[in-house]
């Protein structure tokens, strides 16, 4: 593939003019994403063959017509179009492989999203904006090659449940953040200490652990329980210091 096609022809899909609208950018964005994904997933052990590191600085370019290379840089300077991380062969054989990929894949992200952008400026606020949303619909290269997908989708629906949580008190979400990963932690009362409290049973009742049950857990044997178990509601929970369990209530030191 020629440099002239490489630094800056083949916009908008394969050819021609530079893409100009939301749409062609995006359409563009979404071309040179696929190129960067299949050199990393599909075509991962040919992409890996040609970044050796005896070579010169090395990039690696995704096309708008969904082809991929691994390529020194462009010559010129400036360069027509934002160029990609230099030198992605010189760590390919210093790192664990799948650490590398996923280096690649975070500096394919970046370069994805300045060539976008470097075609949107001439495009108002509000076409901005849309383009990116747009954009962030779509997993990016890291989420794929790395396994930790995170879909916008996902995203809000972690938020949606971190709405329902905190129907718990803020002092007694604490313990909850440890259990639940998608909570957020910038909530009062967040401890950044991890646990595991999917197998938590109310004291009372025995019934397992439910994110979309109000819970509060005791101050001295730590035990949780439903709130309906303990006649306990979240607003009640709220100006409890230090909650003591129906046992604890009516035991001097109870041992855990």
């Amino acid at each position: 593939m020629d440099a002239s096609y490489r630094r800056g022809g083949g916009g908008g899909g394969g050819g021609g003019s530079a893409p100009r609208s939301v749409e062609e950018i995006f359409k563009d964005f979404r071309a040179r994403r696929s190129a960067i994904l299949r050199a990393l997933t599909h075509d991962v052990e040919d992409f890996y063959a040609q970044c050796d590191p005896e070579k010169e600085n090395l990039c690696l370019y995704g096309y708008a017509n969904e082809a991929w290379e691994v390529a020194l840089p462009a010559e010129e300077v400036p360069t027509e179009l934002p160029e990609p991380a230099l030198g992605i062969n010189f760590a390919r054989d210093g790192m664990n492989r799948r650490d590398w990929l996923a280096l690649v894949a975070v500096h394919s992200d970046s370069w994805l999203v300045s060539v976008a952008f470097y075609y949107a400026a001439r495009l108002n606020r509000n076409d901005r904006k849309r383009l990116f949303g747009m954009m962030n619909d779509l997993a990016t290269v890291y989420e794929v090659v790395s396994g930790s997908r995170q879909s916008k989708e996902r995203d809000r629906s972690g938020m949606d449940n971190s709405s329902s949580r905190n129907k718990m008190s803020s002092k007694h979400t604490s313990e909850v953040a440890r259990v639940e990963n998608n909570v957020r932690e910038a909530d009062e009362g967040y401890d950044e200490d991890d646990g595991d409290h999917a197998e938590t049973l109310c004291g009372t009742c025995g019934g397992i652990y439910s994110a979309d049950e109000f819970w509060i857990g005791c101050d001295i044997c730590e035990r949780w329980y439903h709130g309906k178990c303990v006649k306990i509601t979240p607003v009640k929970a709220e100006s409890i210091k230090q909650y003591k369990c129906p046992n604890c209530s009516t035991n001097k030191r109870p041992r855990q």
